[in-house]
């Protein structure tokens, strides 16, 4: 049993990338979809394929790497919010990740979105990560 589902979605993809690897999967839930998902409107992986051929079902991410020099797109993976220390913000809270570059992802009462969503619709909510 997985206590931080959303930590452990995080460093699965970060240990594929360090390995090399083309495919991760991952247990699914309906908030990792959503994250995948944003994920990929951001541009930080290739593909994704929701398999439900199991009870919990998959996700398969294709990672992306940089075609010359091999580096991975996402160059970090950061939790904020934790099981144990929950952390919440306003829309005038949310600190920008990398300048503006990076993207953090924000549960919100409307659903999961990033901090640019969330702060051009006005709402807060739990910072979950910050990614770059």
């Amino acid at each position: 049993m997985v206590t931080d589902p959303i930590a452990d979605f995080l460093t699965r993809i970060r240990n594929a990338q360090m390995a090399g690897h083309r495919i991760v999967e991952i247990p699914a839930s309906n908030l990792k979809k959503r994250m995948t998902e944003i994920l990929y409107d951001q541009g930080y992986i290739l593909k994704y394929k929701f398999e439900d051929d199991t009870k919990q079902g998959l996700i398969k991410i294709a990672l992306k790497y940089d075609v010359q020099t091999k580096q991975p797109a996402i160059r970090s993976l950061e939790r904020v919010s934790r099981p144990g220390l929950r952390q919440y913000a306003k829309p005038d809270e949310f600190k920008r990740v990398i300048n503006g570059l990076g993207v953090a992802i924000i549960s919100t009462s409307k659903g999961v979105m990033t901090d640019k969503q969330a702060k051009a619709d006005n709402v807060g909510g739990e910072v979950l990560c910050y990614i770059y």
